[in-house]
């Protein structure tokens, strides 16, 4: 926008960046292992979860990811991490939240309808076992929801590593 051109919260607004934002939902069993997904569309897990789609909360991507990939209808606990991620080669900048879902048992987890074909399986893995199969800036990112939960705090990141 030039000198001349009139100030406008349209020209404004179009000027602004847009950041991607992802949420999902940290589950755990009585043995502190935390529930993965395994997506249909990619090798590594991720927790239950997704895109945020326009104009939607990041707790309402969450609610609404439960029942799609899941089948569930679960009230979602406290936010526990905040994450900044980089851009990285064709992918833009984004924020990803993690809400505490809390405990399941594994008849629970027996229970899940897996309804829109996205997701494959689900089980209880300890933090050496998820390392495994999350690409690591989740991995990360979970290792910091847990600590949120211990701790009773919200967990700030930068690409999934721990600044507050």
């Amino acid at each position: 926008m030039s000198e001349t051109e009139p100030w406008s919260v349209e020209k404004f607004v179009a000027g602004l960046n847009r950041k991607r934002m992802a949420a999902g939902v940290l589950f755990r069993d009585d043995k502190d292992r935390v529930l993965l997904v395994e997506p249909s569309y990619k090798a590594e897990w991720e927790i239950p979860g997704g895109a945020v789609d326009e104009n939607e909360a990041p707790w309402a991507t969450a609610t609404r990811e439960l029942t799609e990939e899941l089948g569930m209808k679960r009230d979602l606990g406290r936010l526990l991490v905040v994450d900044y991620v980089f851009p990285r080669e064709s992918w833009p900048e984004a924020v990803m939240f993690i809400f505490d879902g809390g405990t399941l048992t594994q008849s629970d987890v027996d229970a899940v309808e897996f309804v829109d074909g996205e997701i494959l399986s689900a089980g209880f893995y300890d933090l050496d076992e998820a390392r495994e199969r999350l690409v690591p800036r989740l991995a990360r990112r979970v290792e910091a929801a847990m600590h949120a939960v211990r701790m009773g705090t919200t967990v700030l990141c930068e690409h999934g590593h721990r600044i507050a």
